[in-house]
């Protein structure tokens, strides 16, 4: 397994991933053709430095991802957090370590740029993935809220 920056070429596959599962596939739109959105939030991530879209590859394919932002804070001392979103792999290849390696890698970045924690959130409705991210690790010590837009 390998892991590197998503490029835009990778999007097709990222957001059939992101589609891979009942709560995703009510909010993303796979296809042949992608809705320009997502080359135009990319190109933002692309842009920041304290954003970037992670792939591990196996075999020279696509078999998961997450998105790992850095967020500065004034909490703990000041210290910099990883926020850790859109985490996927190929349903195929669940349960074969390679969620827990490419959080793993999220882990191993976060650590070499000084930050102070990892946080992410899941969706109440994903039970195993509540389950995966409790055995390597993770804790539910807050409670997430979110506030929809649109």
């Amino acid at each position: 397994m390998t892991f590197r920056e998503a490029t835009a070429a990778d999007l097709p596959r990222i957001v059939r991933l992101l589609a891979d599962d009942p709560l995703g596939a009510a909010r993303e739109t796979p296809g042949a053709e992608i809705p320009e959105a997502y080359f135009t939030a990319f190109a933002a991530i692309e842009k920041d430095q304290n954003n970037t879209v992670i792939v591990a590859e196996v075999d020279g394919e696509i078999a998961g991802t997450l998105q790992l932002t850095f967020i500065p804070g004034l909490t703990y001392g000041g210290g910099e957090r990883a926020q850790i979103e859109g985490v996927r792999v190929v349903s195929e290849l669940r349960g074969a370590g390679v969620g827990q390696a490419l959080i793993g890698e999220a882990v191993d970045r976060a650590r070499a740029r000084g930050c102070r924690l990892v946080q992410l959130t899941t969706d109440r409705q994903r039970p195993d993935a509540i389950r995966f991210y409790q055995k390597i690790g993770f804790r539910p010590s807050h409670m997430g809220m979110k506030y929809h837009l649109a």
